[in-house]
C-alpha cells in the first residue's frame, strides 16, 4: 500500500486549481458531513507538551475506516526568530491494516480548516443578516478568516486591529489583492473595531490570559468567534463575556481544558456543534442573543481537511511516493531490507 506525500507546493497548486472560495466551500462541506456523524469517531483531547515558550501537540481521531493525526506547535515568539508561530503536518492511515496512506503538510491547510470551521459555526450561530466583522489579531491566520467570511458568509466590511501595526499593514495589503470588493477599515483599538460589528473574530497569538473583549464592548445579537484561546493559560475574553453568552464548542472535554471555558465553573453549560448540525440542540434562538464559538481546533477538522486535500490531489494528479515505509518482498524478512544494501552487506563483526 503506497504512502503519498503532499508538500506545501502541492497545496498551493490545489488552491490555484480550485480557487480559494470554492476550496473553502468544499472544506465546509467535508466538515459538516463529518461532524454530522460525530458518534462514529473515536475521540480524545489532544496530547500537549508545554514549555515556557510554547506548546507541541499531537491530535488523533479515527473512525472505523481511517485514522488521522496532526503534529502542530504554537510558539508565539518564533516570529522574532524568523520562524512561523505554527507549523503542522498530518497523516492518514488505513484502520484495517494500520498502513499509513498519506502524509501531508498541514500548516497552510490548518489555516484553511480553521477558517472553514469558523464559517461552519457562524452559519449556525450568527445572524443571517450579518455584514460586518471585527478582526482582532492580524497575524498569519487573519487573511484566511477574512476571506472565508467574505466569500462564504457575505461579509462586506471587516474592521481590523492588531497591537503590531506591521501585521495590519500586511493584512490590508493582502486583502486588497485577494478580495478587492471587501471593505477593510483600520481601527485605532479593539473597542472601535468591535462597535456595531455583527461578528467579532479574535485570533491573537500571545500565550496569556488576556481580556481582549470586555463586557461593555458586547452588543445584543453579536456572534463572537473566539479562535486564539487554544491552550491552558491562553484566553482572549473576559470571563463576564463568556458568562453572558450562549457558548458552543467542538469537543467539550478538550474545550474545558484549553478554551475560554477554562475560566468557567465545571458545570457551566456549553453545546457541541455536532448537536446543532444534527438538530439535537438549538443554535441561535433569536436576533438579540449573544453567541460564542469557543474554537480551540479539534482533530476531526484535520481528518476532514486531510481527506479533502487527498481527494483534490487525486483529481489533479499531485503527490508522490513518500518512501517512508519499506516495500518488502517477504513481509517477515525486515532484516533483508538492510542486508540488501551493499554498505550493510560489507559490515564485519569486530
Amino acid at each position: 500500500m503506497a504512502m503519498t506525500q503532499l508538500t506545501t507546493q502541492d497545496l498551493t497548486r490545489i488552491v490555484a486549481a480550485n480557487g480559494l472560495p470554492a476550496l473553502l466551500g468544499r472544506l465546509v462541506d467535508y466538515l459538516e458531513a463529518d461532524f454530522r456523524r460525530w458518534p462514529e469517531f473515536d475521540k480524545s483531547p489532544r496530547s500537549a507538551a508545554h514549555s515556557a515558550l510554547g506548546v507541541i501537540e499531537l491530535m488523533p481521531v479515527a473512525d472505523a475506516k481511517e485514522y488521522s493525526f496532526k503534529y502542530v506547535n504554537g510558539h508565539p515568539g518564533n516570529t522574532k526568530l524568523g520562524l512561523s508561530t505554527v507549523v503542522a503536518f498530518g497523516v492518514l492511515a488505513d484502520m484495517d491494516t494500520g498502513m499509513p496512506t498519506l502524509i501531508s503538510e498541514l500548516t497552510l491547510t490548518t489555516a484553511l480548516r480553521t477558517a472553514a470551521t469558523s464559517v461552519m459555526a457562524a452559519k449556525l450561530l450568527a445572524r443571517k443578516d450579518a455584514k460586518t466583522m471585527a478582526l482582532i489579531g492580524n497575524g498569519a491566520q487573519s487573511e484566511f478568516q477574512a476571506l472565508a467570511f467574505h466569500h462564504l458568509m457575505g461579509i462586506e466590511e471587516v474592521r481590523v486591529f492588531d497591537t503590531d501595526p506591521a501585521a495590519t499593514d500586511k493584512l490590508v495589503r493582502n486583502l486588497a489583492v485577494a478580495a478587492p470588493a471587501l471593505r477593510v477599515v483600520r481601527s485605532a483599538g479593539v473597542a472601535q473595531a468591535v462597535r456595531g460589528a455583527d461578528i467579532v473574530t479574535t485570533v491573537t497569538a500571545d500565550k496569556a490570559n488576556a481580556d481582549i473583549l470586555t463586557p461593555e464592548m458586547i452588543e445584543p445579537g453579536m456572534h463572537i468567534n473566539g479562535v486564539g484561546g487554544d491552550c491552558p493559560g491562553k484566553t482572549e475574553l473576559a470571563p463576564e463575556v463568556v458568562a453572558n453568552a450562549s457558548v458552543f464548542v467542538e469537543f467539550e472535554p478538550q474545550s474545558r481544558i484549553e478554551g475560554e471555558l477554562q475560566q468557567m465553573p465545571a458545570d457551566f453549560p456549553a453545546t457541541e456543534l455536532w448537536e446543532v448540525l444534527t438538530l439535537r440542540a438549538a443554535g441561535r434562538r433569536n436576533g438579540a442573543e449573544v453567541t460564542l464559538f469557543d474554537s480551540v481546533g479539534f482533530a476531526l477538522e484535520d481528518y476532514s481537511a486531510l481527506r479533502l486535500v487527498r481527494d483534490c490531489a487525486k483529481e489533479l494528479g499531485l503527490g508522490h511516493e513518500a518512501g517512508l515505509i519499506p516495500v518488502l518482498r517477504d513481509p517477515k524478512d525486515l532484516f533483508g531490507e538492510l542486508a540488501a544494501a551493499p554498505a550493510i552487506a560489507r559490515l564485519k563483526v569486530a
